[in-house]
């Protein structure tokens, strides 16, 4: 087939004109989770019970909805006696940070907020310094995704920022680009930071120390999530054994120890 006579293929856009580079297998909004890497089916089943708790308090129904049953994850400590399985609890918190990382993605479903649901999540360790998790570290939530590529960024950007900033008509807010990037290379990360704030209103700020508002850009691979939020300092950037090690003292409790199973010492 010559050249003339080879189809060509249309390009797609979307209704904000932006164009559709490639097909992605995560989108919408949603949180993404790390972990320690070799428990990414106990993080899926913990993430789903406690996500699924805090939004029937958030966003309760009248029907039960779907339930996810995590038996299936086959969580090789269930069958070890009580002291032992709260032994390595305490041991996996315990370990050091430089240990590997990986992440997940659950993705949420109107009414549920990412952003909201976290929030309540970390206040409710910050509240109580219970740990509801063995598995998750740090939470990130984003209110959409796009492809990582600056003219879908932009229109990312539309997306998130204005809906924020129209509900606080004639207020200015000092912000900062809280910027994470794995696995990608293609845009450097100056360049990702300043198209961003070309998006940002006009009459809002640049602050990096104590800023206002945070708008939090998770770059993974091809896959762009942004979200904005508040207090993300004071809330340890959403880590939760972070925010439970500065309420205990130093002494992470798990959910078990705080309802009274007793922790067995370290030998």
């Amino acid at each position: 087939m010559t050249d003339s006579k080879r189809p060509q293929r249309k390009k797609k856009y979307r209704s904000d004109g932006t164009p559709i580079w490639a097909k992605r297998y995560i989108d919408g909004p949603g949180i993404w989770v790390s972990c320690v890497k070799g428990k990414e089916r106990q993080t899926v089943a913990e993430c789903y019970d406690l996500f699924d708790s805090v939004a029937s308090e958030l966003w309760p129904t009248d029907s039960t909805g779907e339930n996810v049953d995590s038996d299936s994850d086959g969580d090789e400590d269930e069958d070890l006696p009580i002291e032992t399985q709260i032994a390595n609890e305490v041991n996996a918190l315990k370990k050091p940070k430089q240990e590997p990382r990986f992440i997940v993605f659950i993705s949420c479903r109107p009414p549920v907020d990412p952003v909201q649901l976290v929030v309540k999540l970390v206040k409710d360790v910050q509240a109580t310094g219970v740990v509801r998790s063995r598995c998750i570290h740090r939470l990130v939530p984003v209110s959409a995704q796009c492809g990582a590529n600056l003219p879908e960024i932009q229109g990312l950007c539309l997306k998130v920022l204005e809906p924020f900033f129209f509900q606080h008509p004639g207020r200015k807010f000092s912000y900062k680009i809280e910027l994470r990037v794995r696995n990608h290379s293609v845009i450097s990360r100056p360049d990702f930071i300043q198209h961003i704030a070309n998006c940002v209103p006009e009459g809002h700020t640049v602050e990096l120390t104590n800023p206002e508002l945070f708008i939090l850009v998770e770059v993974f691979k091809s896959v762009c999530g942004m979200s904005v939020v508040q207090n993300y300092y004071d809330l340890q950037k959403f880590n939760m054994s972070e925010i439970a090690n500065s309420k205990n003292g130093g002494d992470i409790k798990t959910e078990r120890q705080a309802f009274g199973a007793q922790e067995v010492p370290d030998p």
